[in-house]
């Protein structure tokens, strides 16, 4: 039975031609090529004793529909910045997320941290969009990214100069994420088909990955309580996103979670 995940890429092939029938990845590759370096992700993730916090700006998801009525992409990663942020999450998916590529432009142009765009990235189109629309890092999923094809956008985005942080849930697809030469792993605690999320998800799969390699936690991270328990395991970082964008104070919310209110 098709997933909620299935209608995503579906809908992304789709989302895809279109942008390119609309601005050739020719015009993207030109205009990419001029570009300063990005800032550093990667470098941002790894500070000795302290779990590093990934803010994601997300309006929306499929699971739990509008997150923030009040919504302001640049408004929210300003305070996200202000308040220790080690890099911002910014989600473009419009169909299911309502988010917008123009978001990780203008929020990005606000701050002086990394940002990552956040979408379901298939093709080399989207790295050349990503890099055009200022971002610093992306996501790739395993799940998504079937045989070589994690190894061949990982390449793709690195030699654009893009960090990249490689997700993965289920742990057969461990090896495959490793094998593409990723040095930042994301272990996403929710099920993309089910939306059920488990916090020891990490800490199951944790174990098997290097510890060469920095480690994000994604979903499910909510409290301080959550926060002390991936430390105390050996995490580098977490992505978070709703429990901030839920709060009422967005900046004390990230004050609690990295333990400094």
């Amino acid at each position: 039975m098709a997933t909620i995940l299935d209608a995503i890429v579906e809908t992304k092939w789709k989302e895809i031609a279109a942008s390119r029938s609309q601005t050739p990845a020719i015009e993207l590759e030109r205009w990419v090529a001029d570009l300063p370096p990005v800032r550093d992700f990667a470098a941002a993730l790894r500070t000795p004793g302290e779990v590093r916090i990934i803010a994601e700006v997300k309006k929306a998801s499929p699971s739990a529909g509008i997150i923030r009525d009040d919504f302001d992409a640049v408004a929210v990663a300003k305070i996200y910045e202000a308040h220790g942020a080690a890099c911002v999450s910014i989600l473009t998916d419009e169909a299911y997320f309502q988010g917008h590529l123009s978001y990780l432009t203008q929020a990005r142009a606000a701050i002086r941290i990394p940002a990552l765009r956040k979408e379901f990235i298939l093709d080399r189109y989207q790295l050349l969009e990503a890099r055009a629309a200022g971002a610093d890092a992306v996501l790739l999923i395993a799940e998504i990214l079937p045989g070589p094809r994690i190894r061949e956008l990982h390449d793709e985005a690195t030699a654009l100069g893009l960090h990249v942080l490689v997700e993965l849930h289920d742990a057969e697809e461990l090896n495959r994420v490793l094998d593409s030469g990723a040095q930042l792993v994301g272990i996403n605690n929710r099920d993309l088909r089910s939306f059920h999320t488990r916090l020891s998800h990490t800490l199951d799969l944790m174990k098997h990955v290097p510890a060469s390699v920095t480690l994000v936690s994604e979903s499910g991270i909510r409290n301080r309580d959550d926060m002390r328990l991936l430390a105390d395991a050996g995490v580098h970082a977490v992505l978070v996103g709703e429990s901030l964008m839920r709060s009422p104070d967005i900046g004390a919310a990230l004050d609690v979670l990295r333990g400094v209110s």
